[in-house]
C-alpha cells in the first residue's frame, strides 16, 4: 500500500504551502517540502511547526522539510508552487533540473511579475512547457486553514487530470477544492484582490461604516472582472471563490496582509513603515502597480487602482484619495448587463452632468 500514496512536494516554507503541505500529508500522501532557510527546515523535522509563519500549528509529522531541491522534487508526482512573487521564476528555474512533463505543477501565489505582466502559471508555463499546470486560489486565510476552520479553494486547470489529481490530495472535511477550467481568471482574481483589500483596510482606519465597506466590495468586484475580461477571462468566474469569495476575506479581515498595510496607512503610516511594521511579503503593494500602469496603458478604467497608486507612491493622504473617489463618475452598476458606454450615452442625450 505504501507505493500507492500520492507523492507530493511543496515548494516554499509560508504559511499556505506549510498548510498545504500539512493537509497533503494527513490525507495520507507522502510530502516533502523544500525551504530555502535550513534551519527552518530543520525545526519542521524535529519540532513538527513552522516557528517563523505558524508558530502554534502542529504540522503533520510525515511531513519531511529540506533546503535540497533535488530530494523533495525525487518521485514528486504533484507540485505545490507555494513562493512569493518577485522569488517564483527564481525559484521554478532552480527546480527545472529536477521535473519532468508527467508531474502536475500548481501555484498557489497571488501575484503578478512586473516583467511582461506574467502571472505565476504562465511563469510555470514558460520555463517547463509541461501539459499539467494549474492553479490554486480562493478565500485561503492559513492560519484559519491551520485550525481546521472551514475553508473552500478552487484549483484551475484546462487540464481535467490537474484539477482531479488536486482535489483528491488536498480537499478533506474541512478543506474543500472546487473546479475551474478558467485558469486565466482564477488566478486574476486572486492577484487583483489584494489591491482591493488594500483600499478596504483603509476605510476602517479612516472609520468608514458597513454601506462604505459594501461600496467599496462591489465597486471593486467591477473593477477586478472589467479588468480581468479586458485581459481574456470569463466574468462568470468573479461570482465564485476566487473572485467575490476572495474579495470578501481578504477585504474584512484584519488576518490578511494586504489589509494590514492598508489600515496602516489609513491611519498616517508611509508604505515604508506599513510594510515594515507587517514584516512579511503583501503581494497588493507590488499589485497596485502593475496594474495602474497596465489598466493606463490599454485604456481599461480602474478609479479604485488609480487612487490606491496615488496614495501609495505619490504620497496623496488616504482621506483625500477617499473624498476624490466619491466624485467619480456615476455609470452602470453591472456592465456585463449595461454598458458604461450606454449609460454615459443616456447623460449626453439628456444633457447631464456626466455628459
Amino acid at each position: 500500500m505504501a507505493e500507492e500514496r500520492m507523492r507530493v512536494a511543496v515548494l516554499g516554507g509560508g504559511s499556505f504551502g506549510t498548510a498545504l503541505a500539512s493537509i497533503a500529508a494527513d490525507n495520507g500522501a507522502r510530502v516533502r517540502q523544500w525551504l530555502r532557510d535550513p534551519e527552518l527546515a530543520a525545526q519542521i523535522n524535529r519540532e513538527h511547526r513552522n516557528g517563523r509563519y505558524l508558530p502554534d500549528y502542529a504540522i503533520n509529522a510525515s511531513v519531511v522539510a529540506s533546503n535540497d531541491m533535488a530530494e523533495v522534487l525525487e518521485g514528486a508526482e504533484l507540485v505545490l508552487v507555494a513562493i512569493p512573487s518577485q522569488a517564483f521564476r527564481e525559484v521554478v528555474c532552480q527546480a527545472r533540473p529536477y521535473l519532468d512533463p508527467a508531474q502536475i505543477l500548481v501555484s498557489t501565489t497571488k501575484g503578478i511579475q512586473e516583467a511582461g505582466f506574467k502571472l505565476m502559471s504562465q511563469i510555470l508555463e514558460e520555463e517547463t512547457g509541461f501539459p499539467h499546470i494549474g492553479v490554486i486560489s480562493g478565500p485561503n486565510l492559513a492560519s484559519e486553514i491551520a485550525d481546521r476552520q472551514l475553508t473552500a479553494t478552487v484549483i484551475a486547470s484546462d487540464d481535467p487530470e490537474t484539477r482531479t489529481r488536486v482535489q483528491t490530495a488536498l480537499g478533506c472535511d474541512y478543506f474543500r477544492v472546487y473546479a475551474s477550467n478558467d485558469r486565466y481568471g482564477v488566478e486574476l482574481g486572486g492577484a487583483l484582490k489584494n489591491i482591493y483589500a488594500i483600499a478596504a483596510g483603509m476605510a476602517a482606519a479612516l472609520g468608514m461604516g458597513e454601506n462604505t465597506r459594501s461600496m467599496l466590495m462591489t465597486r471593486a468586484l467591477a473593477e477586478m472582472s472589467r479588468f480581468a475580461v479586458y485581459c481574456g477571462a470569463n466574468p462568470m468566474t468573479f461570482l465564485g471563490l476566487a473572485g467575490v469569495g476572495d474579495l470578501i476575506v481578504t477585504c474584512s479581515s484584519n488576518l490578511s496582509r494586504n489589509y494590514r498595510v492598508g489600515y496602516a496607512l489609513g491611519e498616517g503610516h508611509s508604505l515604508d513603515e506599513a510594510v515594515e511594521a507587517l514584516g512579511q511579503v503583501a503581494e497588493g503593494v507590488n499589485t497596485v502597480h502593475l496594474v495602474r500602469d497596465k489598466a493606463r496603458e490599454e485604456g481599461v478604467y480602474m478609479p479604485l487602482a488609480e487612487g490606491l497608486y496615488q496614495v501609495l507612491f505619490k504620497g496623496v493622504p488616504a482621506q483625500e484619495m477617499a473624498q476624490m473617489l466619491m466624485l467619480g463618475e456615476q455609470s452602470s452598476d453591472v456592465e456585463f448587463i449595461l454598458s458604461r458606454e450606454d449609460v454615459r450615452q443616456a447623460h449626453r442625450d439628456e444633457g447631464g452632468p456626466h455628459g
